[in-house]
Formats: C-alpha cells, structure tokens, sequence
C-alpha cells in the first residue's frame, strides 16, 4: 500500500485538491472536498461509487464543464477551464442529432475541426467499422438500438483523434448482454488506440472488468475513499477467482467506516 500522495510516474492528468459547490434550494450543497488524483497517459481509471458521492462532478470539472472553487486540474500541465475538441464526453443519453444519419454524426466533431469533406467521410467510416457499425451508416437514430447508439457516440469521439474520453455511465440505460458485450468493445478500443479514459460507474463489476485503477469514492461532501490498482490482475473473466477476489475486496472498502486515503495493489 502507498499513500495516495506519492508520486505517479508520468502525470498526464492531475486533479489538485479540487473542492466543488453547488446551489441548491438556497443552501449550499459541497459536491467535492479537496479531492486529488494522478492520472498517467493510457490509463483506463474508473471512477466508482453509490449515487450521490461526487464521481460524476468529478468527471465534469476534469473535462472542464464544472468549475472548482477550490484547487484545479491540469492536463499535460494545462489547467483545465473549459471544454475542449480534444477530450471529448461520452454521456449515458448518447447525444446524438436526430435529424443526422450515423455517418454525419460521427463526422460532426471533424466539421468543427474543419477536416475537408472527403477526409471526414473516410475516417467517419473508418470508426463506425471499429465500432461495429459497418452496414449502418446511412441509418438514422431512431432505426437503432440504445447499444448501436452509444456506439455512434463513442465513434464520434474515436473520430476527432482526442487524446482523452470521459466516459458518464455510458452503458447505465443499457440490458446486461449489450452492456457486457459494450463493455468487451471498448477495452479492445482502448487497448488499440491508446486512449486516457476516465470512466464513471457505480456497478463494481463494470468497473474491475474494465479498469487499470479504480477510484473508490464516498459521499457527504465526495471524497476519494481508497484506489484499487488492477494493473497486475492476471484474469479479468468475469467468473474468475482473481476477477472475484478484487470484486470482494472492493466491496470491503466501501464497508470500511473512514476514508483511509491509500492505493491497494491486487
């Protein structure tokens, strides 16, 4: 075990004693309280914990939609004040235009890159193939599932080449076969591409299937509880008893009485 405030080798992302506040019903409502947390470039983190307890405003405030009050985040040591083209945000209501055929919305971030016509066209393809799309690209939203909609979306942000995903429970509103079969997508694409992606969820096995490190968060204000390195976990099926052990134990942590601010290696 290592305290939290050790040294990460290669900081790409750098959450620094970040505290968020909200107005809420003429009171005061503190979201995050000096929350802090080193990302290295690659890594797949997965921000995990109950409703309520911050991981979602801490995701916001890393991609640059919330505002801290207090601390701030830097990202290839840039701090971070607004959103960018080049970390892009995957949220669980895909976003997508209705009125756009799947090709035209992948092409939409390269628009605002201003990628000629025919380069958009052949990268937009290029992603909906990655994505397992191939056959649908002339298909409108509507004419798709909630799966192939989250993959038109997760194509979309493959496409502008961004060096970040922030990723809000993106397969929540999904059924169990599509959200496993999802989940299997995009670590192959993260292996593939290199991507950083901080990723929010509350479901502990989501979140051991997927992640190099996961960032166990409690609640009244948010607050990181302890981090799980998964880094070395040699089985991640999901039936496993390496995959089973690192599910128990993260369990455990979120029984422990007090936020013991240490990184676990399993």
């Amino acid at each position: 075990m290592i305290d939290l405030e050790s040294k990460v080798k290669c900081v790409y992302i750098d959450v620094n004693e970040v505290s968020v506040k909200f107005n809420q019903d003429n009171t005061v409502f503190q979201a995050l309280d000096k929350v802090s947390l080193q990302v290295e470039k690659g890594e797949f983190i997965c921000l995990l914990g109950p409703s309520g307890c911050g991981k979602s405003t801490l995701l916001n405030a890393m991609a640059g939609f919330v505002h801290p009050y207090e601390g701030k985040v830097l990202i290839e040591g840039k701090e971070v004040k607004n959103p960018s083209i080049n970390y892009q945000t995957i949220f669980q209501n895909y976003g997508l235009l209705p009125w756009r055929t799947v090709e035209k919305n992948v092409e939409l971030g390269l628009e605002t890159k201003k990628i000629p016509k025919e380069e958009r066209s052949k990268l937009a393809l290029e992603y909906i193939d990655m994505v397992g799309l191939k056959g649908s690209e002339k298909k409108r939203p509507y004419q798709l599932s909630g799966g192939m909609q989250q993959r038109v979306a997760i194509a979309r942000a493959l496409a502008v080449n961004s060096e970040v995903l922030f990723m809000d429970e993106p397969f929540g509103a999904l059924d169990a076969i599509t959200r496993m079969k999802l989940q299997d997508d995009i670590l192959k694409i993260c292996h593939e591409t290199k991507k950083t992606i901080i990723f929010v969820t509350h479901d502990i096995e989501e979140a051991v299937f997927l992640a190099d490190r996961v960032v166990v968060m409690s609640a009244n204000p948010g607050k990181i509880k302890s981090i799980v390195n998964l880094k070395t976990l040699k089985n991640r099926d999901r039936t496993s008893d390496d995959f089973i052990l690192a599910r128990d134990r993260i369990f455990d942590l979120f029984n422990m009485k007090k936020d013991d601010n240490l990184e676990y290696y399993l």
